[in-house]
């Protein structure tokens, strides 16, 4: 069972996001079908603070990992700028996922095409949320001892590295489990729900836009044109 969970489920979340991006793409270009002028520009401003939210939690989980250990607890300014960040970034990303999913479920003429997956996601986003800000205050985290580094943080780099150590997880505080299971299923469903398109979307229609300026010739250019 810990191997099933903690080795085999993380690495099929990865898999069905990989496919499952590539699919979207072939699919629609990452833009969903319908909407009306002001849900999209809801839609906009929540995918503009689902952006903003997203990459500074990362960021700021990012340092956590890089600066702590299981007996390293980062103190000071390496642990007060992140968890601030976090705790403004998280609220931040989870108000512009309820902007970006909430208008097409209750637009009336304009109702956009909501999928179960798309229902089921601002509940799982809001559980991630939450769950990574308990853990940054674990309670666990006592007697010089960084819990989330010895649990999460160790696994997650032992998946990375191709080495995995499902024990790490295995006697893990429920709250490391449950944490990382629900991180899973949002990488797990993230490509089929709306999120998929906040940050692939600009970057293909940015690559969409480039490759056609390449195609039209420009007035005047030698060997096109008289």
């Amino acid at each position: 069972m810990p191997v099933l969970l903690w080795v085999v489920l993380p690495y099929c979340a990865v898999v069905s996001f990989v496919l499952g991006n590539v699919w979207r793409y072939r699919h629609d270009r990452f833009h969903p079908a319908g909407g009306g002028p002001d849900i999209d520009r809801l839609e906009r401003y929540g995918a503009n603070a689902f952006r903003l939210g997203t990459v500074l939690v990362l960021a700021a989980r990012v340092t956590d990992v890089a600066t702590s250990g299981p007996h390293d607890h980062p103190r000071g300014v390496l642990h007060a700028i992140p968890a601030g960040v976090e705790m403004v970034a998280g609220p931040t990303a989870a108000a512009g996922a309820v902007l970006v999913f909430l208008p097409p479920m209750i637009a009336g003429a304009y109702r956009a095409p909501v999928t179960p997956l798309d229902r089921l996601t601002l509940p799982v986003l809001t559980a991630v949320v939450l769950s990574g800000i308990l853990v940054r205050f674990d309670p666990n985290s006592l007697d010089g001892n960084y819990r989330p580094a010895e649990t999460l943080f160790a696994w997650a780099r032992s998946l990375f590295i191709l080495r995995p150590k499902p024990e790490t997880m295995a006697d893990a505080p429920a709250l490391h489990r449950l944490r990382a299971l629900t991180v899973l299923l949002l990488i797990g469903i993230w490509p089929y729900t709306r999120l998929a398109g906040i940050f692939a979307g600009p970057v293909v229609r940015y690559a969409t836009r480039c490759r056609t300026a390449r195609l039209i010739p420009r007035p005047g250019r030698p060997g096109i044109g008289f």
